[in-house]
């Protein structure tokens, strides 16, 4: 049967339905169907947290970060009260979108006749409309969005009847509550496009069997299959670890300010995709992290940031060996890049067909159960 009158969502529940021991890769179709991607919308991104990034990145009332979730404009900003508060990004005017990218705002002003509203989305001003006498400034607010810090992380859902983000994601917490992860602070942010479907990209970073070859320029030498473990994984979530080479200091804990960590623990990251869509590089030093939504089959649009546990914050050589990592990690973006985007060139091909799973890749094999579930349970709701 040809690939584009094959069904999706039943290719991937046959693929689903078969143990880890004998699974293979998702079937072509979830990765280059438009109808896979409206599930997803649907599904997926319309009832689960995405987050948006770090809230140390908001710190003065003001600052904010813009988003689409699944076609919504979103804003995310910190009110005046120093809480965080996420809302619609569309005027109740003529419906512009308000904000952009991200920075800080006084009041938030629309682009298209000024239309001005407070932190807190209700409407401070509107040019002009003192004729029209159905109109009353008091009952304009912007709609409110569900917004939840985790860990330092800030999360948006579309979904009221989504279970809180720490409620999900609780046995992460205490898998690396050691690690601090809240005592981390962002030192760079980057907006990205690349060719390729999002699961790709999120599949490349849940396994670390592709680095000695995709990362043979990098940090491929350094990473030794035998040094990875890939255990089954959670509902919300699946993680491997690796050890690090002790040569990179900073992915090391520190030596006198965490006491938190002991034995091998001190040099472990631990790579965790938390569903839908955030993959998280955690070191006892450093953290770097993509944050990731559909823009149809064949782009993604990559949020991308990282930066530093604060027990190296007053460490004279910090600033030096960050600048060198960031500068590492940026090489290793351009090497996944091309993998990622080769590996949808070939899906698209009618002579693609899924390969048998190796033990490196049981999280891609929890990540396919975790969309067939969400799939499967917001189809039948």
């Amino acid at each position: 049967m040809p690939k584009d009158h094959v069904d999706p969502i039943a290719a991937l529940r046959d693929n689903t339905s078969v143990p880890f021991e004998r699974a293979r890769a998702m079937p072509t179709e979830v990765y280059t169907s438009q109808a896979f991607v409206d599930a997803e919308l649907e599904h997926i991104f319309r009832k689960d947290w995405y987050c948006v990034g770090r809230s140390d990145s908001l710190v003065a009332p003001g600052d904010y970060i813009s988003c689409e979730l699944a076609g919504q404009p979103i804003v995310v900003l910190r009110d005046r009260e120093g809480d965080l508060r996420s809302m619609s990004n569309v005027c109740l005017h003529r419906m512009s979108t308000l904000l952009h990218g991200r920075g800080n705002a006084k009041t938030i002003v629309c682009p298209y006749h000024a239309w001005t509203y407070n932190l807190d989305g209700k409407l401070r001003g509107a040019p002009a409309m003192t004729r029209n006498e159905g109109f009353c400034r008091d009952q304009y607010k912007l709609p409110q969005v569900r917004c939840e810090e985790w860990l330092g992380w800030v999360f948006v859902c579309l979904d009221p009847n989504a279970a809180p983000v720490a409620e999900q994601l609780s046995d992460v917490a205490l898998m690396i509550a050691g690690y601090d992860m809240t005592n981390y602070s962002e030192a760079f942010y980057e907006e990205h496009v690349w060719d390729t479907n999002w699961k790709v990209l999120a599949e490349n970073f849940m396994e670390s069997y592709h680095l000695p070859v995709c990362h043979a320029g990098t940090i491929g030498g350094l990473s030794r299959l035998e040094d990875m473990i890939c255990p089954p994984g959670g509902a919300a979530f699946n993680y491997h670890t690796i050890l690090k080479d002790e040569s990179l200091r900073i992915a090391m804990a520190h030596p006198t300010k965490n006491d938190r960590l002991e034995g091998d623990a001190r040099r472990m990251t631990y790579l965790l995709a938390l569903y839908p869509s955030l993959m998280i590089t955690l070191t006892p030093g450093y953290f770097w992290y993509l944050s990731l939504h559909p823009k149809g089959p064949g782009q993604v649009h990559i949020r991308f940031g990282g930066g530093m546990s604060n027990d190296f914050a007053d460490d004279p050589d910090t600033e030096e060996n960050f600048a060198a990592l960031k500068a590492l990690l940026d090489d290793v973006n351009v090497e996944d890049r091309g993998c990622t985007e080769k590996v949808y060139r070939g899906l698209c091909s009618d002579a693609a067909t899924p390969g048998h799973l190796s033990h490196l890749e049981r999280p891609n094999y929890d990540f396919a159960q975790y969309l067939m579930a969400k799939i499967d349970a917001g189809r039948a709701s």
